[in-house]
């Protein structure tokens, strides 16, 4: 049986690491270096690094920043945020990180999945996606998706969830099921789902919006929004492959062992935290 894996998230705005709620909100939650270290030395199996205003400031994301964190960890390290090209990948992996990140740029233009995973392989290549609950059947920036993309993963009548993109500013009209699917035809290695909705809001993850990408993709998938309690968490990794969580961690609600404790208890597989 593959364990399941938790997954500190560090969302990073002006150097700091910030927590809010359905993106928006932000409260300052500390040094990413320092919480970098600490999730190291509580043995999270991964840790996700992701400069959240990198695409909406269309700038590049701040490698020294990446090259700090790398440093004090030494379990697997995703960057995403502001990646463009298969440069910026090249750049992010070779300051530290083990996977990139990529949801605005993959959105933009999706053949960037593909050349990442042809380059780097499909292993390094994580499509991150935001969505919320459907409201409307196209967003303003709808005309600005290549139309190829757009035949393939637009709305319809029978959509749910809709991608957002730039930290949840845009709505993009594509259906987030049919967009997953899709990324992983490409050859997405992972799925990072965010629910816009359950983000920051400790009501539990959005087990819905989970289970209808899981039913469409063989893809390992993090969940991503709405952790506030541990029940949340062994409840959501039936679906999922990974949990990620923020606030319950950088507030000191819990620890990754209390969490691992949990899973054990409820025979959940997961690497075990030694003392």
């Amino acid at each position: 049986m593959i364990a399941k894996r938790i997954i500190p998230c560090l969302d990073i705005h002006k150097g700091r690491v910030v927590k809010g709620v359905n993106f928006v909100d932000l409260a300052d939650a500390g040094d990413p270096v320092a919480l970098a270290k600490a999730y190291n030395e509580q043995q999270a199996d991964e840790l996700v690094f992701l400069d959240i205003t990198a695409s909406s400031d269309d700038r590049n994301i701040v490698l020294d920043l990446v090259e700090r964190v790398a440093n004090e960890v030494f379990i697997p390290f995703t960057v995403g945020g502001g990646i463009r090209c298969t440069q910026d990948m090249r750049d992010i992996l070779l300051a530290g990180a083990e996977k990139v990140s990529i949801n605005t740029a993959a959105v933009m233009r999706p053949s960037l999945i593909k050349e990442g995973a042809n380059q780097f392989g499909t292993q390094c290549v994580v499509v991150a996606i935001d969505a919320r609950s459907r409201r409307s059947v196209a967003g303003f920036f709808y005309e600005s998706i290549p139309e190829s993309q757009r035949n393939v993963c637009a709305l319809d009548e029978h959509s749910l969830f809709e991608v957002v993109i730039h930290g949840g500013r845009t709505p993009t009209g594509l259906d987030a099921v049919k967009w997953a699917a899709y990324a992983e035809s490409l050859g997405a290695g992972e799925i990072l789902l965010t629910s816009m909705d359950a983000d920051g809001t400790k009501l539990g993850y959005d087990r819905p919006l989970t289970s209808a990408i899981r039913q469409v993709v063989r893809i390992p998938i993090i969940a991503s929004g709405g952790a506030g309690t541990l029940d949340h968490v062994v409840e959501i990794l039936d679906v999922a492959d990974a949990a990620l969580l923020a606030s319950l961690l950088h507030f000191g609600e819990t620890t990754v062992s209390a969490i691992k404790k949990k899973m054990i208890d409820a025979n959940i597989s997961t690497r075990i935290v030694n003392p």
